[in-house]
């Protein structure tokens, strides 16, 4: 394959860009003008091209629509405070897309594809990414199976694409979560690690459930009898009880966050105690009976950190602390966008610069 030095760019006749509210964001409304596009056939990869961004035209046969071959990734990029792009933590999503594809029997994306191919599309779309605090630019990496013909199998054929879309964080509001005691989101040896869309889609109708009886999203556990917390909606979950931020351990079930690595390394050095380990409904239970329990909340790309205030558990409302400034969730929000935004000094090496 080529080196992406000559990729082929064709630029929109005429920018949307006049049509955004960036004042006025709403999560996925808008989207930019460009998107990257690359084709896998005959056992191998094809040259990556940006096109501006249009409708896909896919055969009623096409596998992807009938055998679930579809894996995506969020992510985001920053303006930072010198008017210069930061992607934020690249590799690591490019790492954990491929984990997924891995799972889901498809070809691994190569990092220059990925990375190279992304930087360009950001440099094209440069003004599309906002400048107001509480909003970047979100990224959607995705991919599915584009083999046109019948059969349960693994597809030989498959489209990668990229395409970016200014926002908001979702969930600056603390939420009200339900303890799903009916409901799984996966189960060990599935695919729950996995950014793929069955995962999403098979969530839908508990947390429709949720929603109806006045809960935001579901904390999703493990189903057994002794209940473990897993996730909360389509975030990883964290609790600080006795001090301590408390998170489920990574396992097959269990989304490798990248918000969730970056506040907790920031968090340790930070010296603040963290655990990752099973905590089960139980113990949740307990904590908030004795008062241990001080704060909740999700982490995600989308959200970043999603503060929570009521948690349903057995049909009985539990309720934290009003939040603060002074709270750990916010504390470590602040420290995390302060480094996206080159206010302080990267010593992750998390940052790519364009």
């Amino acid at each position: 394959m080529e080196t992406l030095t000559g990729i082929s760019i064709k630029k929109v006749n005429r920018s949307r860009l006049q049509e955004v509210d960036f004042d006025h964001l709403e999560f996925g409304k808008y989207i930019s003008d460009h998107m990257l596009v690359c084709d896998f056939y005959e056992g191998e990869w094809q040259q990556p091209t940006i096109v501006p961004f249009a409708n896909l035209s896919l055969r009623p046969d096409t596998l992807a629509l009938h055998y679930g071959q579809t894996v995506f990734e969020g992510m985001k990029a920053f303006r930072m405070h010198d008017g210069r792009i930061n992607i934020f933590r690249m590799d690591k999503h490019s790492d954990r897309f491929n984990r997924s594809l891995h799972r889901m029997c498809m070809p691994d994306v190569p990092g220059e594809i990925f990375t190279e191919g992304l930087k360009e599309l950001i440099k094209l779309d440069r003004e599309w990414v906002p400048s107001r605090e509480e909003s970047s630019l979100y990224i959607r990496p995705f991919m599915y199976a584009s083999e046109t013909r019948l059969g349960v199998k693994p597809s030989d054929e498959y489209r990668f694409i990229i395409f970016t879309s200014p926002v908001q964080s979702v969930f600056s509001k603390p939420i009200k979560v339900k303890v799903e005691t009916e409901y799984i989101r996966a189960a060990r040896g599935g695919t729950g690690f996995a950014k793929c869309g069955g995962n999403y889609g098979a969530c839908f109708y508990p947390t429709q459930l949720a929603k109806q009886q006045g809960y935001d999203q579901v904390l999703w556990t493990t189903g057994e009898n002794t209940r473990f917390i897993e996730e909360s909606g389509m975030m990883n979950a964290v609790f600080v009880i006795n001090n301590t931020l408390i998170t489920a351990a990574l396992s097959d079930s269990i989304l490798d966050g990248v918000t969730r690595d970056s506040l907790l390394t920031l968090a340790q050095d930070m010296n603040l105690k963290t655990e990752e380990r099973a905590i089960s409904v139980d113990e949740l239970k307990n904590a908030f009976n004795n008062h241990s329990i001080t704060e909740a909340f999700g982490t995600g790309t989308a959200a970043v950190v999603a503060p929570i205030d009521t948690i349903g558990i057995d049909g009985k409302d539990y309720t934290l602390p009003a939040y603060t400034e002074k709270n750990v969730l916010n504390i470590l929000k602040h420290k995390l966008n302060l480094l996206r935004t080159g206010l302080e000094a990267d010593h992750y090496k998390w940052n790519t610069v364009i």
